[in-house]
């Protein structure tokens, strides 16, 4: 019989950027609530890839700038977690380097990890919808929980703020929610479960909104059920809305700590691409993401 696999440490890649410290500062609290250890990752490609030629091997120079750039960019994520942990002890960690392309070797991380946590860009020429590539592919590839931060994020609610969590029923919902009431707890704050009926721009429910809207708490209680009981600490705050689940929860996230959802929606019913809400919040959201990915 195999081992049972154990997933007991918080990764976060580094590369020096401030989307990197804001993921570390992330981590490290992360990490600290969960009382398990830091591992510092940074990863080197020993290719560069151009649209006419396609991956080349690196110059011999650029390749040991790469190294000096990650030995330089984890000395000040360790520094950074020193300063996050605050009066707090300090989360054990270590620092690794991975030479390999850098979603496979975030996604292989993420096989072993409590948490995988990455930065992303912040805002461009296009407001917050500019996502780095490395982010749009691990939270397609990766497994588990993905947490997204952007430099930016700092300006979020402060710690009482709620964590919000998209619930549609969905097997990925189930796993959001568990993970949604952990943080919470965790971190003594309420929780929002947000319920939208369609996820089309424009619902036939608006029609018959307060017989839906009836119907939308006796569903989503039945979805709560049994957390309550094992999280009697976290109060929770129902909001059923008719449509645009990720309209919803991205203007919810002005005035959250914290967004869980899925990876995926309720597949198979009208007006829902797999992965849509997520994808949507993972690029809007006012601050940080956490997508709950198959294991």
């Amino acid at each position: 019989m195999s081992e049972p696999e154990h997933h007991d440490t918080v990764v976060i890649a580094v590369d020096g950027s401030p989307e990197s410290d804001a993921a570390v500062r992330f981590g490290t609290r992360e990490a600290t609530l969960r009382a398990v250890p830091i591992v510092l990752l940074n990863v080197v490609s020993h290719y560069i890839t151009s649209r006419s030629i396609g991956p080349a091997p690196l110059e011999p120079a650029y390749s040991g700038w790469q190294q000096d750039n990650a030995r330089d960019a984890l000395a000040r994520a360790e520094n950074i977690v020193r300063a996050s942990a605050g009066q707090l002890p300090v989360p054990e960690m270590r620092s690794e380097v991975v030479y390999s392309a850098v979603v496979p070797a975030l996604a292989e991380a993420s096989k072993h990890a409590a948490m995988v946590v990455v930065g992303c860009r912040g805002r461009g020429a296009i407001g917050r919808l500019a996502l780095g590539s490395t982010s749009t592919g691990l939270i397609h590839h990766g497994h588990g929980p993905i947490a997204l931060v952007r430099a930016d994020d700092a300006q979020a609610p402060d710690d009482v703020a709620p964590v919000l969590v998209g619930i549609d029923g969905s097997r990925a919902s189930v796993a959001a929610t568990a993970l949604a009431f952990d943080e919470a707890s965790r971190r003594g704050v309420d929780l929002i479960a947000l319920h939208a009926w369609s996820d089309l721009s424009y619902s036939p429910y608006a029609i018959a909104d307060q017989s839906y809207e009836a119907q939308g708490h006796e569903i989503l209680a039945e979805r709560l059920a049994g957390w309550h009981d094992r999280y009697p600490d976290v109060t929770v705050h129902r909001q059923i809305v008719t449509d645009r689940p990720a309209h919803w929860l991205i203007d919810g996230s002005q005035q959250a700590q914290l967004v869980v959802v899925g990876s995926h929606g309720r597949g198979g019913y009208i007006g829902m691409l797999l992965g849509s809400v997520s994808t949507a919040v993972v690029h809007a959201a006012h601050c940080p993401v956490i997508v709950v990915r198959p294991r």
